[in-house]
């Protein structure tokens, strides 16, 4: 299997998780909270099944193989901003980070 396409899947599956996890785990609604984001918890668990799912329909489409990383690139950006901002140690960012790389990733090779 391609090494791109294990990117791809590791990403969508995690993000089908950490989106399921944001409207039922206990952990989630803390971590959520201690983010500053309590409110925001269902949208922004919506939006990584989204953008999982255009990861996943993105293999036979392009152009939402694109537009679905780069949105998740751009969240997960956002998140490691917030993890500086409320002062995280680097390994608390380390998830943050690594998604923004992996989905970077995939954007860098949606577009060549």
């Amino acid at each position: 299997m391609d090494l791109n396409l294990l990117i791809l899947l590791f990403s969508a599956i995690s993000f089908i998780f950490y989106g399921i996890s944001s409207f039922f785990s206990r952990r989630m609604l803390s971590e959520y909270a201690r983010w500053g984001y309590k409110n925001q918890r269902i949208l922004l668990g919506c939006l990584q099944l989204l953008g999982a799912i255009g990861l996943l329909v993105g293999i036979l489409n392009p152009i939402l193989l694109t537009v679905a990383s780069f949105l998740l690139t751009f969240m997960m950006v956002t998140a490691v901003f917030v993890r500086i901002k409320i002062k995280d140690s680097i390994i608390q960012m380390f998830p943050a980070i690594l998604y923004t790389v992996l989905n970077f990733i995939i954007l860098y090779n949606s577009l060549v």
